[in-house]
């Protein structure tokens, strides 16, 4: 499985993107969608909504079970990819590209917390034992 080295990561399987005009672009990992399956559903914040690090924020939901999406950082919800909400299985189709929601950061420096590709596949790695 690859894992873009261009992105940041977490825990729980989120991936973030850093934008050039200072807000991140968050989404859920190929290797989150691989153990769900088949993406039927997508519950996405609302726009404006001010976020803690952490917080259960989205739900995406398969064939198999529903899961959380939490917030990698704490901000303010600028965006949310509604296509996802009439055609979910985008997200099965390339994870990296089917994001669910941008925030605008209330703290830039908190992106050096993240776990970068090396560090996300290790997490994987000690997943499989």
């Amino acid at each position: 499985m690859s894992i873009p080295t261009h992105l940041k990561y977490t825990k729980s399987h989120e991936w973030i993107k850093a934008e050039s005009d200072g807000t991140v672009t968050i989404g859920i990992t190929q290797h989150a969608q691989e153990l769900l399956g088949d993406m039927v559903f997508v519950e996405l914040p609302k726009i404006g909504r001010t976020l803690a690090q952490k917080e259960e924020c989205a739900v995406v939901e398969s064939v198999k079970a529903a899961a959380d999406v939490y917030s990698p950082l704490a901000g303010e919800v600028v965006a949310v990819n509604s296509e996802l909400e009439s055609s979910p299985e985008k997200i099965n189709q390339d994870p990296y590209l089917a994001w669910l929601f941008k925030l605008k950061l209330a703290n830039a420096a908190d992106l050096e917390s993240l776990l970068d590709a090396q560090g996300y596949e290790k997490v994987l790695e000690s997943e499989e034992h």
